[in-house]
């Protein structure tokens, strides 16, 4: 795996799947792990189709769009767009907000 800040990411995340024993996270991690043309790419607007309120929609790639959304985004990346139209969290600040994976939704 040649990025570095990708490597560590998954390993924290793996750290936490562990901890937590969960099967959400060791999902994310299964799937950034994926080559980088396999990895997902997701519309704003598909998202919107299918999420709940309250539900946290999670992306292990990126996400691009300009839709809108009431429903908080994490991902790996964003489109200029998205980030700007959204609330978005990035991985790493989802596994603090939801160290469980509660509430949260993988998209893609």
């Amino acid at each position: 795996m040649k990025n570095k800040q990708l490597a560590e990411l998954i390993k924290q995340i793996k750290t936490l799947a562990i901890k937590e024993k969960s099967k959400f996270w060791k999902r994310i991690a299964t799937d950034l792990e994926k080559p980088t043309r396999i990895r997902r790419v997701v519309n704003v607007e598909t998202i919107n189709k299918t999420i709940r309120k309250g539900e946290i929609a999670v992306v292990p790639g990126k996400v691009i769009g300009t839709a809108k959304t009431e429903n908080e985004i994490a991902a790996l990346g964003f489109s200029d767009r998205v980030a700007s139209n959204n609330k978005t969290l990035m991985l790493d600040e989802l596994m603090k907000k939801c160290p469980k994976g509660q509430k949260c939704r993988i998209f893609g």
